[in-house]
């Protein structure tokens, strides 16, 4: 058991900021720890929220809710890059906060994370931030079209992100971002011809160790994580390489816990950095079963300033296949009763109470002798669920 930090031989409490499956399954991993869960997210009935009474409902941006919440936790933690710095700032005041509120700061605007990625010499798309539209005009005539056009905060899942394939296009997008107050400061991002996009886990602990998992290939649709190949099939210095660069990138947002890194590999060999997440990720889910220590265990004794654990495969090949909403409506499956005659296959079921097209609802994992063959094994998994 891992004691309070109060010295009251209490169980150690842990806070989430976030109830969503992220800290449903960082949830997971502290109760096998031993550790408790405080919650806080703006609504009853989260996925977390669900897994433990100190369930705070009101949200962090509502004061006597969040000084609760504080209250209740020993350490503090995040499952989404939403949250204003200065709310985690003023946590910081009685309790640890991971990542920091100076991390966050690095990394929430996607124009201040690319220039600090730039300074510290890593390998990032051609970028600028966006004042005007003559500006994003001076982009295309600078760049060529297509290029991106995208909001520097709030942006996920394709939320955010504008493909300018022409200089007509832009007006449309620029209104349509500036009508939207959280997304309404833009930055204009050369357009990258990928042959593969690819996703490193990190886990960087209060003591300056990390633990690296392998590079991964995800696989997309619709702007969403469809798939996750487990390690990437790329030649052996591409996979060091993409991890040397991760570990980099955590290393200059001094970033404490777990992050995925998502960077894309051009038709010249060359590795770019997309984006950073600073917390668990869509692209490390196959962890959990696929290598001796998930990212979900790892963040927590990341935060704890315990060892971190084996990243190594437990097989040569793993996968991950989103779930991903077919319907409105509910969100529980009709029937899972062929998905759980697989074998090497382990279904994960968010426990989100409404379901919309493309939204997230569980995942699949499974393990095998090759990477395809895992992703095989969990597609048809996948495809054996009835909603």
């Amino acid at each position: 058991m891992l004691k309070s930090l109060n010295n009251d031989n209490k169980p150690l409490t842990l806070g989430i900021l976030g109830g969503g499956q992220l800290a449903k399954m960082l949830a997971s991993a502290a109760y096998r720890l031993g550790i408790n869960i405080a919650v806080i997210e703006n609504h009853h009935h989260s996925p977390a929220g669900d897994m433990t009474k100190n369930d705070f409902i009101h949200g962090w941006n509502n004061d006597e809710d969040l000084e609760k919440f504080v209250e209740e936790c020993d350490i503090i933690t995040l499952e989404n890059e939403f949250i204003s710095p200065d709310i985690l700032e003023k946590i910081e005041k009685t309790k640890n906060v991971y990542p920091s509120s100076k991390t966050m700061r690095l990394v929430q605007d996607k124009f201040i994370q690319k220039n600090t990625f730039q300074n510290a010499g890593l390998p990032v798309p051609v970028f600028t931030s966006l004042e005007t539209i003559e500006d994003a005009l001076k982009f295309g005539n600078s760049h060529g079209y297509p290029y991106v056009i995208k909001s520097r905060k709030m942006g996920y899942d394709g939320y955010g992100n504008a493909t300018i394939e022409s200089p007509e296009a832009i007006t449309p997008a620029w209104n349509k971002f500036k009508a939207d107050p959280l997304r309404s400061d833009m930055m204009a991002e050369k357009f990258v011809y990928f042959t593969k996009e690819l996703a490193v886990m990190v886990a960087r602990s209060t003591n300056g160790d990390t633990a690296v998992y392998p590079c991964v290939e995800t696989i997309q649709l619709n702007h969403i994580c469809n798939s996750v190949v487990a390690p990437a099939e790329i030649d052996i210095k591409l996979q060091e390489l993409a991890k040397e660069i991760s570990v980099k990138a955590v290393e200059a947002i001094d970033g404490i816990g777990v992050f995925g890194i998502e960077l894309f590999l051009t038709k010249d060999n060359e590795i770019l950095i997309n984006e950073i997440a600073p917390r668990p990720h869509n692209s490390g889910h196959y962890t959990i079963e696929c290598c001796y220590c998930s990212q979900y265990e790892n963040a927590i004794r990341a935060i704890c300033g315990l060892p971190l654990g084996s990243t190594e495969m437990i097989k040569p090949g793993g996968a991950m296949v989103n779930l991903l909403g077919v319907r409105d409506g509910s969100g529980v499956p009709k029937d899972i009763t062929k998905v759980l005659a697989h074998y090497d296959v382990w279904l994960h079921l968010y426990n989100k109470k409404g379901s919309r097209k493309g939204r997230k609802m569980g995942h699949i994992t499974a393990m095998a002798d090759t990477p395809l063959e895992a992703l095989d094994k969990a597609t048809k998994a996948a495809n054996d669920i009835i909603w």
